[in-house]
């Protein structure tokens, strides 16, 4: 795997490793059971830098890409995918002000993103716009100085937790996706309140929430970028956001085929370990296999993404689609190695079969990535008659 990565990035991996393994695991359990939020791990992981990692040195962070941020994603998940996103969520909703912020937004907002004072969190998701991410109907009127928003965003990571929120409102509902803007709200303005706490079947460590935005006032010099390009702000976010998403899967996937294949050795049935029977080595066999395809992937788009390259999309969305697979798939036949402990909450293996299947989910269903990764085809085949 070392191949993947430079001496920098081989280092951060070895770092966050250990955190992973010193820190994340021993706790994994009861955050998973008890459903909170593990603010003593964002101290660690504050101090490690590695809120920072994405963030642009001028505003106090590392200056590194997204790769390094897979990286991250991947070691920490392999111990506990919910307490993943306390860093992963944080960075989807910088990156909104990466993207598109101006430098007074940036030298405002980053600094304290970068060392963790403050988390962040992306706002896109509605009741009625979830696939459909277009038909978002949270409302942003411009008021003298001022924008005041009103509507409800749902299923927001990080929510409750982080003090600054990127938002995806609409400006001009008569321009369609063109008459959205995007905006920074902080969680102490007027108007801004706390929904419903979600209770999840998995990712239990992480905060998701309900935000509602009632009259709602948020500075104009708030706007990201100018009114109408919100939705291009979003789409953007998430094609550098999704290499993440894909390494948090396939971080649940390593984790729970490192834990099927020690049992495998381990565990004796007919007088040996049933590793020793033809039918599990083909299921660890296929498991391996599985992980470094996606991991090669992954790899490869976040490479792409952080070249500097204008089309993204295709490959972004590939990984992000294979990973989340590839780690349902091994996560289950990591339960069927386990056999019956395999599903007792006794036994750490169950967990990750339930943390896997949310990044099928998230940040665009795998549905939606093959109409990303479809369209993108059809079109680029058009272009060249």
């Amino acid at each position: 795997m070392d191949h993947f990565f430079n001496e920098e990035q081989i280092a951060l991996r070895d770092l966050v490793r250990k955190i992973a393994d010193d820190k994340v695991r021993p706790v994994a359990a009861k955050y998973d059971r008890e459903g909170i939020f593990p603010w003593d791990l964002v101290k660690v992981f504050a101090e490690a830098g590695l809120y920072g990692v994405v963030i642009p040195e001028e505003y106090g962070g590392a200056g590194r890409g997204v790769t390094e941020l897979a990286i991250v994603s991947e070691e920490l998940a392999k111990a506990c995918a919910g307490a993943t996103l306390a860093v992963a969520a944080s960075a989807l909703g910088t990156f909104p002000i990466i993207i598109s912020g101006n430098d007074e937004q940036k030298r405002r907002y980053l600094p304290d993103l970068a060392t963790g004072k403050y988390l962040a969190a992306f706002c896109l998701t509605e009741p009625e716009a979830g696939s459909d991410a277009g038909a978002i109907r949270t409302r942003a009127t411009r008021t003298g100085n001022e924008y005041i928003l009103n509507g409800t965003k749902i299923f927001i990571t990080n929510g409750g937790v982080a003090h600054i929120y990127t938002v995806i409102a609409v400006t001009d509902p008569a321009k369609g996706t063109r008459g959205t803007s995007a905006f920074i709200v902080q969680d102490d303005y007027p108007g801004f309140k706390l929904g419903k706490e979600e209770d999840k079947m998995g990712i239990r460590a992480s905060a998701t929430r309900e935000i509602v935005f009632d009259d709602c006032h948020v500075p104009a010099e708030n706007l990201i970028g100018r009114e109408g390009e919100g939705f291009g702000v979003a789409m953007k976010t998430l094609d550098k956001s999704r290499p993440g998403v894909a390494a948090q899967a396939l971080g649940i996937a390593q984790g729970a085929f490192d834990l099927a294949l020690d049992y495998a050795r381990k565990r004796i049935q007919f007088g040996q370990p049933i590793a020793s029977h033809q039918g599990i080595q083909f299921m660890l066999a296929d498991m391996a296999t599985q992980i470094e395809a996606a991991r090669a992937l992954l790899y490869a788009a976040a490479h792409l993404v952080d070249s500097g390259a204008k089309n993204i999309a295709q490959l972004s969305a590939m990984s992000k689609l294979m990973a989340s697979d590839v780690a349902m798939k091994v996560t289950t036949d990591a339960v069927q190695i386990f056999g019956g402990y395999g599903y007792m909450r006794d036994y750490p293996i169950e967990k990750y079969m339930r943390d896997a299947k949310i990044t099928q989910i998230y940040e665009g269903t795998n549905q939606v990535q093959r109409m990303v990764i479809a369209r993108t085809l059809i079109r680029e085949a058009a272009s060249k008659g």
